[in-house]
Formats: structure tokens, sequence, C-alpha cells
């Protein structure tokens, strides 16, 4: 096993657990450490990855589903994902790697800055729309829908987002196939990473109600920050 796998399998871990805890950071930490390591694997094997998790965490709070506000957020996301596509296919790997940490960064900066709101219809379908564009291109779509849930309770944040991102990785996968832009390496690649995604998953079962969020959140920005920052440099 190379050191560029170990290296993945145990960013894939340590995101799944994160995001199986507290809602979000899977792909604020596992897409700039692909970036470094295996940049192929973006975005088709992360959107392989996530379908899983996602299916777990909905799954496991779906009383707290906030079923308007999750279908709002599918509309603007089925429109931002074919923007998504031509960015992922007009840009090169060192302008795709840019994109990638800026787009970071600028998930980090919205996350840090976001003053308190009560989302509503236009604010739901923008951020599907963000989200469909970044997750699409780069396999990074939660900070939008961590924002727009941010004062929502817990348990809502986590169940909802986890709904949003299972609907739209699936379109993201189906456009991303019917291009071309899918291939089956990116199928063997999450194949191959699947035990660490399974090991953060049921980790996160044991903790996810006993965390502190504040903690974890301020953990996963300080790690998208430093991540965002390397990806641009290399």
């Amino acid at each position: 096993m190379t050191a560029g796998l170990l290296i993945a399998f145990a960013a894939v871990l340590a995101g799944a657990f994160i995001q199986g805890a507290s809602g979000m950071g899977f792909a604020l930490i596992v897409v700039p450490v692909l970036a470094l390591v295996h940049p192929e694997a973006i975005p088709g094997a992360l959107l392989f990855l996530m379908l899983p998790l996602n299916a777990y965490v909905a799954w496991r709070e779906r009383e707290g589903i906030d079923r308007t506000g999750a279908g709002w957020i599918t509309v603007g996301r089925f429109a931002g994902t074919f923007a998504g596509l031509g960015i992922l296919l007009v840009l090169s790997t060192y302008w795709l790697n840019q994109f990638v940490g800026i787009s970071t960064l600028l998930a980090v900066l919205a996350s840090v800055l976001a003053p308190s709101f009560t989302p509503g219809k236009k604010a739901f379908i923008a951020t599907g729309l963000v989200t469909g564009i970044t997750e699409t291109a780069t396999g990074i779509g939660g900070p939008p829908l961590a924002l727009v849930y941010q004062h929502a309770p817990v348990a809502t944040l986590r169940s909802t987002v986890a709904l949003c991102f299972l609907v739209g990785e699936v379109i993201s996968l189906l456009v991303l196939g019917i291009s071309g832009a899918l291939k089956w390496s990116h199928l063997s690649y999450a194949v191959l990473c699947l035990p660490a995604l399974l090991l953060g998953m049921g980790l996160s079962s044991l903790v996810h109600h006993r965390l502190d969020q504040r903690r974890l959140r301020i953990g996963v920005l300080i790690f998208a920050t430093v991540s965002g920052l390397a990806v641009m440099l290399t």
C-alpha cells in the first residue's frame, strides 16, 4: 500500500467520522487531500463515497429532515450541476486545483462570517445552485448547506444536509456519467476506500450525540484552511 493511499484512507476515515457526527466536513477534509495525493479521483470517487455516508446519516436522523427546504435546495442543485460540469471539463489539473483551493477557502470564510438569518425559498434555491456548481466541479458542497441550516437544531442540520447531498450526488453522478467525465477508476478507488469510510461512519454513531459541536466545527475549518492553501501552492 502506497503512502498516498494511506493518507487518503486517513482523510476518508476522519471525514466520515466528522460529517457523521456534525453534519459537515467530509469534502472539506477529503477533497484537498485527494487533490494532493490522487487528483484524478476528484470528483467521481468522492461522490461515490458520499452516497453511503449521507444515506446513513439521513436515515439515522430522518425525523429531523426539513422536507420543504430540501425540496427547494434540490431545484437549485439541479441547475447548478451543469455549470459545475462546465468548469470541470474546461479547467486543467493545475487550474482545477486552484479552483479547489479557492472554493475551500471561500467556504471557510463564509462559514465564519455568515450572520444569523431565517432562510426562505430564495435562500434555499440559491444555496442549491451554489452547491451544485461547487460539488459537481470539486466535490465540495457542504458549507453552503451548513450555512443555511446553521441555526437549526443539530439533528435537522445533519439529516437535511445529508438528504440534500444524497439527491445532489446522484444528479452529479448521472450528469458526469452522461458527459463521459465519470470513469470506472473513480468507482474502483471509492471501493478501495470503503473500509475507511465504514469505520468512520461507525465511530460517528458512537459519539454524534455527545460531541462539542463548536470545537469540532472550529477544527474542521482550521484543517480546511491549511489544506486549501496547500493545494493552491502545489
